[in-house]
């Protein structure tokens, strides 16, 4: 048998985690070991992103609304479309939405911004299997700064310390799909082969429905 073959048991992975933690890179590099289908967020779309940098209050409700409905167009797309012999995996899941959300919106603007939500998650599926990454926050801001995205430069670290935060809380009690939760303070499964094989070897002896992984 396939040493690798065991992917194949999930239609839909998502790789998750805060702002320059490495999720877009690691779901790269598992689609291109496994032969999996991509399906990445496109931050770059959002006309609002630049400005909510700069502006955090005023632009952080159209921010996270057309997110929200980019997310879903995505997503549902991918829910009617005939994927049953397709493996998925994602950079992105529609719940990070409202992680941002709770940070970044006033409790009028999250009170419109939740109506909408539930309004049209319903039509999401969940995925088959979460690999959340986390990391402390001085590493993610060290990392956001050498990936050197200009609209990036001015994200605080009160800004990164709150959703790095929301971000943990989140998933320690998310229960809707299996979730292994891996510390990458210390990991680097993007530049480091043996931390990716590592890592490969977690999600290959991973069951139940929680695990955690924090390399030392």
């Amino acid at each position: 048998m396939n040493p690798d073959a065991w992917i194949k048991k999930y239609k839909s992975i998502v790789v998750e985690g805060p702002i320059g933690v490495g999720k877009t890179s690691l779901t790269s590099k598992i689609a291109d070991r496994y032969q999996l289908t991509t399906v990445l967020e496109n931050a770059g779309e959002n006309p609002f992103l630049k400005k909510f940098y700069t502006d955090n209050e005023k632009y952080a409700l159209p921010t996270q609304l057309f997110f929200l409905f980019q997310r879903l167009d995505q997503l549902i797309e991918l829910t009617q479309a005939d994927l049953f012999e397709t493996n998925l995996i994602s950079d992105f899941m529609l719940e990070k939405d409202t992680i941002f959300a709770g940070i970044t919106l006033s409790e009028l603007e999250m009170s419109l911004y939740r109506k909408i939500y539930e309004n049209q998650s319903s039509q999401i599926c969940n995925p088959d299997l979460v690999i959340y990454l986390q990391a402390d926050p001085g590493t993610l801001v060290e990392r956001i700064k050498k990936r050197g995205i200009i609209m990036e430069r001015d994200i605080s670290m009160e800004y990164i310390v709150n959703l790095s935060n929301a971000y943990n809380k989140f998933f320690y009690s998310y229960e809707k799909s299996p979730v292994l939760i891996v510390n990458t303070t210390h990991l680097d499964p993007i530049n480091n082969s043996d931390d990716f094989e590592s890592l490969m070897n977690q999600l290959k002896l991973f069951k139940g429905r929680r695990a955690f992984f924090n390399a030392i």
